[in-house]
C-alpha cells in the first residue's frame, strides 16, 4: 500500500543518484572543475542500493529512476539495473542519462530490465552543445538517442533546460522534432542551482516561463493541445502539436510550482535521503545501512522521510539549498 505524506501526497516515486560524477560539466548543473572528491568508500554500494529499494517496495513505492551526475560513468550499472528490476513490487525502472555512453549500454541496460530512459539534451546545434556542456559532442547523444530506440527503451523524453539568451531561440525546432520524429520533448524552467560563474547570482536573467516559451511555440507550429503519456509520473504536463505522434512537455518549478502533486524521494550517491529536491533536510541511511541495519530499519527511515517530507519548495521567496549541487542530488 502507497504511503501518504502529512500533506496527504502518495509517495510512490524514488530518485536514486548512483554517482556524483559526470563526464560533462552543463553550466548550470556542474561548475567546470567538477564536484569535490568524495572517496569510493563514501559512495552506496549497490547491494545497500539493493536493501533501499527493497525497502521503498515494501511501503508501495513502484517507480525507480536512476540518476547521477551521469549514472553510466559508475563501472556495473548494468547490474544494479538487474537487481532493481527483480525486486518484487518495482513496475518501472528508468534512468536519465546525458545520452554520451547510451550507444555503447543501451541493448544490456534494456536485457537487464531498464524500460526507458530520458536523455538531457538542450541545443540541436554542435557548437553550442559544447558551450552549455562545456567540451560535449552532440553526435554521441544522438547515437545514444538511436540505440535506444532500437533496443526498446521508450519512450524516449528529451529534457530541455531552457535559459534566455542561450538557447531559447530553440525551442521551435526542438518541438517541430514532435512532429518529424516523433519526439517527446520537455522543456524546463532554469531553477536556481546554476554553477557557472558568470551565471551564478544573476540566474533569473536567463528564465524564461513555460507560458513563454508555449507561445512562442503556438505562434510558428500552430495549437497546443492537451496529451497524455502512458507511462510516467512526474511533474510535466504535456500537449501535442497538430499531426504529431510525440508530445511536447512544460515543467514549471518556478512559473507554477507542482509541489502539492509531488510523490517523490531521493537518495543521494552518498546515501542520504532527500525528501525534497529544494530543501537541504536529509536522513543518513549510509551510516545504519553499514551499522547492519535491515530491510526493515531503512522502511523506518523511509517512513520517517514521508512524515517529514515538506509540503513546497520556498524559491519564491529566495530560499535556496545550500548544501548540496544539482549533480549531487540527481535532478
Amino acid at each position: 500500500m502507497t504511503r501518504l505524506d502529512a500533506y496527504q501526497r502518495p509517495i510512490s516515486y524514488l530518485r536514486i543518484s548512483v554517482t556524483d560524477r559526470c563526464n560533462l560539466r552543463c553550466i548550470y548543473c556542474m561548475p567546470p572543475q567538477g564536484v569535490p572528491w568524495q572517496p569510493h568508500e563514501e559512495i552506496l554500494r549497490y547491494e545497500e542500493i539493493e536493501t533501499v529499494v527493497r525497502a521503498a517496495a515494501r511501503l508501495g513505492i513502484s517507480k525507480v529512476r536512476l540518476t547521477g551526475g551521469e549514472p553510466l560513468v559508475r563501472l556495473g550499472l548494468v547490474e544494479l539495473v538487474r537487481m532493481i528490476a527483480q525486486i518484487p513490487g518495482i513496475d518501472d525502472l528508468a534512468m536519465t542519462t546525458n545520452g554520451t555512453l547510451l550507444a555503447r549500454y543501451a541493448a544490456e541496460l534494456a536485457a537487464a530490465g531498464l524500460r526507458r530512459v530520458n536523455i538531457s539534451l538542450d541545443t540541436l546545434r554542435p557548437e553550442r552543445f559544447q558551450l552549455i556542456t562545456r567540451f560535449g559532442n552532440l553526435e554521441d547523444v544522438l547515437a545514444g538517442m538511436e540505440a535506444a530506440r532500437g533496443a526498446g527503451l521508450h519512450p524516449i523524453k528529451i529534457n530541455t533546460v531552457v535559459m534566455r539568451g542561450l538557447n531559447d531561440d530553440e525551442v521551435v525546432d526542438l518541438a517541430r522534432r514532435t512532429v518529424e520524429e516523433g519526439w517527446h520533448v520537455r522543456f524546463i524552467e532554469l531553477m536556481p542551482l546554476v554553477t557557472d560563474d558568470a551565471m551564478y547570482g544573476r540566474w533569473q536573467e536567463h528564465v524564461i516561463t513555460a507560458r513563454e516559451i508555449r507561445r512562442c511555440i503556438e505562434d510558428v507550429l500552430g495549437p497546443l493541445e492537451p496529451a497524455a503519456l502512458e507511462v510516467g509520473n512526474g511533474p510535466a504536463r504535456y500537449y501535442r502539436l497538430p499531426g504529431a505522434h510525440g508530445t511536447v512537455g512544460f515543467i514549471t518549478p518556478l512559473s507554477e510550482h507542482f509541489c502539492y502533486g509531488c510523490n517523490r524521494l531521493r537518495l543521494t550517491a552518498d546515501g542520504h535521503l532527500r525528501p525534497c529536491l529544494l530543501s537541504d533536510y536529509e536522513i543518513d541511511l549510509r551510516t545504519p545501512l553499514r551499522q547492519g541495519a535491515d530491510v526493515s530499519e531503512i522502511e523506518a527511515l523511509l517512513l520517517s522521510g514521508i512524515s517529514n517530507k515538506p509540503q513546497r519548495h520556498h524559491l519564491d521567496e529566495r530560499v535556496l539549498p545550500e548544501g548540496r549541487l544539482m549533480s549531487e542530488i540527481g535532478g
